[in-house]
């Protein structure tokens, strides 16, 4: 019994103290919120006093021009010099907006604590428990994951030969002139187009842009948060076409590519012009699965570390529906895909489209090596 008292007392000791530091966390990321919303606010406010001053200046140089008699040349001369110097005074300065991420920053360090701390707790509760050292039973293992033949999924306790979770870093030398790019992982569409310098594997009539990394053989996973509007996520083959028209040159509307697109609805696998509409609900991040050893390409939702598969495409010589053309093009033309070195491949499809790379949920790597 005192031993009991003792333990008690120590672990209720502990948990306060983890409640400060969560406590700690909560308040300095709210402030950080605040400070950049505060930040971007002022640099606002100053540009529009800038431009009302400048368009009241402007307004009385014009009437002080209207005024002036018609019978008076030098007087019109002299205000409407006055009105061109005040018209071609320097422009104030661009609004910079630096701290633009910071909101969507905090909500990935946020979740990614979140994350971290449900699985560190899992993690502990088994190993109180007596269970395994992930706390991952063969049925967790098998939940959500999807198989055309359910035979053909390996042991759980086989694990690939390549590494699985794969770190993708935005390539700024493919991005689209209309796509931001914040660091190696976040892009964003934008409307004024931005001064990247020329490359010959720049994207020019489509506001996509590729991951560094090629993709060879073995098996690779990563994943995507859709911050905002329509995105598509995909692969593409590493001796793509940039310069292609707009028609040709989006992922899954072509040969050398294949994407999962949200839409704003619901989501859609693009393969080679062919599309298949998929009725899932909306998935803040997407899990992309690319299997070389199987000729296979899975797009998952992932959501609190669960997977639901939202479409596998496999190839196979089994028969399928012939009077459908998408599965046609998948039986027939995906295993070129296979035949090359892919990369991974995002298309902000519309102005407001938001996109970050990672963190990985390792609940999800564990799942999928253990497939």
């Amino acid at each position: 019994q005192g031993a009991a008292t003792k333990e008690r007392e120590r672990v209720e000791k502990l948990f306060v103290e983890a409640s400060e530091v969560l406590a700690t966390f909560q308040k300095e990321v709210a402030g950080f919120i605040e400070d950049g919303e505060r930040s971007m606010l002022g640099e606002a406010e100053a540009d529009l006093r800038w431009k009302e001053e400048r368009r009241a200046k402007l307004a009385q140089c014009k009437q002080n021009l209207e005024n002036v008699p018609s019978t008076d040349t030098i007087y019109f001369l002299q205000e409407f010099q006055a009105l061109k110097v005040a018209m071609e005074e320097n422009l104030s300065p661009t609004l910079s907006f630096q701290n633009e991420l910071n909101f969507t920053k905090c909500t990935q360090a946020v979740g990614a604590m979140k994350d971290v701390l449900s699985a560190a707790c899992k993690k502990q509760w088994d190993h109180l428990q007596g269970k395994g050292i992930d706390g991952l039973s063969l049925q967790e293992t098998e939940e959500g994951l999807c198989s055309p033949h359910p035979s053909a999924r390996r042991s759980p306790r086989h694990r690939p030969s390549s590494p699985l979770a794969f770190i993708v870093d935005l390539d700024s030398d493919t991005a689209d002139k209309f796509i931001q790019l914040f660091g190696t992982k976040g892009a964003k569409r934008v409307l004024c187009p931005i001064p990247y310098p020329e490359s010959p594997t720049r994207f020019i009539n489509c506001e996509q842009v590729l991951g560094v990394n090629l993709m060879n053989r073995g098996n690779y996973y990563w994943e995507v948060e859709i911050i905002d509007g329509w995105v598509s996520i995909g692969v593409i083959t590493e001796d793509f076409e940039p310069q292609a028209s707009y028609n040709h040159g989006r992922l899954g509307r072509n040969k050398y590519s294949c994407c999962l697109q949200w839409n704003g609805q619901n989501y859609v696998v693009w393969f080679g012009g062919f599309e298949s509409v998929i009725q899932q609900p909306f998935f803040h991040t997407i899990g992309v699965f690319l299997e070389y050893s199987e000729k296979a390409l899975t797009f998952y939702g992932v959501k609190d570390s669960k997977m639901t598969c939202l479409r596998q495409l496999k190839v196979s010589h089994s028969a399928t529906d012939q009077t459908d053309p998408f599965h046609g093009k998948i039986r027939y033309h995906l295993a070129s895909l296979f035949s090359c070195k892919l990369k991974p491949a995002f298309f902000l499809e519309s102005v407001d489209a938001h996109l970050q790379i990672g963190p990985l949920k390792k609940d999800c790597v564990s799942v999928l090596k253990r497939r």
